[in-house]
């Protein structure tokens, strides 16, 4: 385990939601003296938590005299790193709660990062090496935060799906097996409007790793390639490709089946017998599989739990069919590439349901496949603004709405039998909505009462 989770004496968590509340559990617990403070309110599910473990706490407020005398500094990765809080840090060490959790573990630490795909390809591979008999626990961006995860208990394997802001604190985070499923333009008003910032942070997933360690990545992907060949990276390359059916990579898409290629078993299954269907979703399930075969998971394992997995809630998630027209929640497409693939995948006659909070999003990759398949786009935003300017010209009608019932109204009343209604925002959901999936509940909830 690292050193430093012995040096520090003083320690202030900024955030007290998942990532915050998990760092300070695990912190007390291993007999640390520490304090949280938030700028906002606290909600009551994680207010119970500190209390019940004797935590102190501030909400609504961020104390300066007692930030500035912390020496270590535990940030929340929703924190930009220009708040005003900063202001306050004298000499304290600044960390993400995944690199403060990664000194309490000796794991093997699968790291899942980028732009799309890596919930799906994160709970994919939890799913198969569950399967397969491992004791691993799935945690990071996606349900628990790893370090309330290890405050209950350690595990062999932890599968983390990492974002860009979590990777920006690490120091000595160290993945042994490194997945990059791709890098597209996103968030970038937290990187001042710089893409080459927000994949250099991307690619901080790398960083720490030896020779004994494996990075998978997808070929397919230019920023990617330009990236990892651009950066010094000390682990063993598996690339993957559905356009290239080259032998040098280790994954790939022949005659309607993916191969993978790791000895002393390659593994190969048809892409119909895939649980997850679409070309985004192959991408995924090839990312996934090569995890498995590093780890060396049996192929019937493998591919059983590759034919038997259930789609992420959000995720292209079918609703219901009303009247002919079929619904679907995507609301955790919060880019543009996410709803591309959403888009591209239906073959019918679409009413699309986008907006929220632009995060610098490029539109223009969009506008064929706008053109070819949305006959209307309903605006689902405080300033929608940018998809009139971007859209207005290639569909019959745009129309805005403040809430999710009035979205699910309009697209109804805009659908014709056999459209398809997608709820695909490629914009965040904060300002409506306190996440994306309060997003997608909501018009899961306004679908149903159709």
């Amino acid at each position: 385990m690292n050193k430093r989770k012995n040096k520090y004496h003083n320690i202030v968590v900024l955030g007290g939601s998942e990532s915050g509340t998990g760092a300070a559990l695990l912190a007390i617990r291993n007999g640390l003296r520490v304090f949280v403070s938030d700028a906002g309110s606290i909600k009551p599910h994680y207010k119970l938590l500190l209390e019940q473990n004797n935590i102190p706490f501030e909400e609504n407020r961020h104390s300066g005299d007692i930030i500035s005398q912390a020496d270590l500094i535990i940030k929340s990765p929703g924190i930009p790193d220009q708040a005003s809080v900063f202001s306050y840090v004298t000499t304290a060490d600044i960390v993400s709660e995944i690199e403060f959790a990664s000194w309490f573990t000796n794991a093997f630490i699968i790291g899942i990062t980028g732009s799309n795909g890596k919930t799906t390809t994160t709970l994919l591979t939890g799913f198969i090496l569950k399967n397969a008999g491992l004791d691993i626990c799935i945690a990071g961006n996606v349900g628990k935060s790893f370090a309330a995860c290890l405050s209950e208990s350690d595990h062999a394997i932890f599968v983390l799906e990492l974002s860009s802001f979590q990777l920006d604190g690490i120091v000595d985070f160290r993945a042994n097996i490194a997945v990059i499923t791709n890098i597209t333009p996103d968030h970038l008003d937290r990187y001042n409007g710089s893409f080459e910032a927000y994949a250099s942070s991307k690619l901080r997933i790398t960083m720490n790793q030896t020779s004994d360690d494996a990075l998978v990545y997808c070929a397919d992907d230019e920023t990617s390639n330009i990236h990892i060949n651009n950066h010094p990276i000390s682990s063993k390359k598996y690339s993957f490709s559905i356009k290239n059916e080259e032998s040098h990579h280790t994954g790939i898409v022949k005659q309607n089946s993916i191969y993978i290629n790791i000895p002393p078993n390659p593994f190969t299954m048809t892409i119909e017998e895939l649980a997850l269907q679409g070309r985004h979703n192959t991408y995924n399930s090839l990312a996934a599989g090569i995890s498995a075969k590093i780890l060396g998971i049996r192929n019937e394992t493998v591919k059983q739990s590759m034919s038997d997995y259930q789609n992420i809630a959000h995720r292209l998630e079918y609703v219901a069919n009303v009247h002919g027209v079929s619904y679907y929640n995507d609301s955790k497409a919060t880019n543009v590439n996410s709803t591309w693939y959403a888009l591209e995948y239906f073959n019918r006659p679409i009413v699309w349901i986008a907006g929220g909070i632009d995060k610098g999003n490029d539109y223009s990759i969009l506008i064929p496949l706008i053109r070819q398949k949305v006959k209307a786009i309903v605006c689902l935003g405080k300033d929608n603004q940018l998809i009139h300017e971007a859209f207005a010209s290639h569909v019959k009608s745009i129309i805005d709405v403040d809430s999710a019932e009035q979205a699910v109204a309009a697209a109804s009343f805009l659908a014709e039998k056999n459209y398809v209604v997608l709820l695909s925002p490629a914009c965040a959901s904060y300002d409506l909505f306190d996440n994306y999936e309060d997003r997608g509940n909501q018009y899961k909830q306004a679908v149903k009462s159709l």
